[in-house]
């Protein structure tokens, strides 16, 4: 919850907490840390300030498996295309 207050508080966040992910279409990565768990909850921002959570994982690897990385792409497809 710390790191999600951080986001919404703050008007420029470290990249340490919000990364984007490279060659997405807006995807970006909120990191925490949890003792010696690290999770990845992907999200995206409509209306500018609006950020939409996608889903999350536990990231056991140094690089963010392109499977999740696909899957929050898909989730923010369909997240526009119930907009419509």
């Amino acid at each position: 919850m710390w790191t999600l207050r951080v986001i919404t508080e703050l008007d420029q966040v470290p990249e340490i907490y919000l990364k984007h992910i490279k060659n997405s279409s807006g995807i970006y990565e909120i990191r925490v840390q949890v003792g010696n768990n690290i999770f990845r909850i992907f999200c995206f921002f409509d209306i500018d300030k609006l950020v939409v959570i996608g889903h999350g994982f536990q990231k056991k690897t140094q690089k963010t498996p392109k499977q999740q990385i696909e899957r929050a792409e898909q989730i923010k497809r369909e997240y526009y295309e119930s907009k419509e």
